[in-house]
């Protein structure tokens, strides 16, 4: 007795896609484009620009020489700031960032308030070369930075009292003079030999603000 061929398995269709290895990629449909590969992340971000910049000297630090610490195209990085002033300001929204207190001012804490934000600026600015001085040079301020700066300081003096406009005066006499005195000790104008203390500065600025119009105002070219 012969013994009967066993049956043959059918060819697998192609179309079906049975018999196919689970683990293989699908076969592009006739007639549709392959989807596109998502591309490689980006090596650059606002957080890393900024650190990297803030690890140097902004008096001298250049674009190109932040590309190449940065290990990118001097082209990939204007993608990301236009230019030096650009950087500038990045930079400046992330220092008022943290600067700024996370609370706001009573009528009994304003002052303590203002000392905190003082303290802030001194740290923070004295933490990167050359930023201080470039803050005091007369120059467009960015408004989303300083913009949030002048808003938070001129409400905590109309907090402590002061009218709209007083505050104002204040927030110049406040701010200018936080960063001049920080830009000045900074670069060492020969300003004495003792070494500049800040909290007495700061007590003393402290101490007369918020402005108050005088009562009695000497004319311009008189003598009291």
């Amino acid at each position: 007795m012969t013994r009967e061929s066993e049956p043959k398995s059918p060819e697998p269709d192609p179309d079906s896609g049975a018999g196919a290895d689970p683990g293989a990629a699908p076969a592009p449909t006739p007639g549709r484009q392959r989807r596109p590969r998502p591309g490689r992340p980006s090596r650059l971000s606002r957080e890393l620009i900024v650190s990297t910049a803030l690890e140097c000297d902004l008096t001298t630090l250049t674009m190109r020489e932040l590309a190449t610490r940065l290990g990118v195209s001097h082209s990939a990085l204007y993608r990301w700031v236009p230019d030096r002033d650009g950087l500038l300001d990045l930079i400046s929204q992330v220092v008022v960032d943290r600067i700024l207190p996370p609370d706001s001012p009573t009528p009994g804490t304003w002052r303590a308030w203002l000392a905190r934000l003082a303290w802030a600026m001194h740290d923070e600015f004295r933490a990167v070369p050359g930023y201080a001085a470039h803050v005091a040079r007369p120059h467009r301020h960015n408004p989303d930075s300083f913009g949030r700066l002048r808003e938070r300081v001129t409400a905590a003096f109309v907090t402590a009292g002061a009218e709209p406009a007083e505050a104002d005066q204040s927030w110049y006499i406040f701010g200018l003079g936080v960063v001049q005195w920080l830009a000045a000790t900074e670069t060492d104008r020969g300003l004495g030999t003792a070494r500049p203390r800040f909290d007495l500065f700061l007590d003393a600025l402290l101490r007369g603000l918020p402005a108050r119009t005088p009562v009695e105002h000497p004319h311009p070219g008189t003598h009291q």
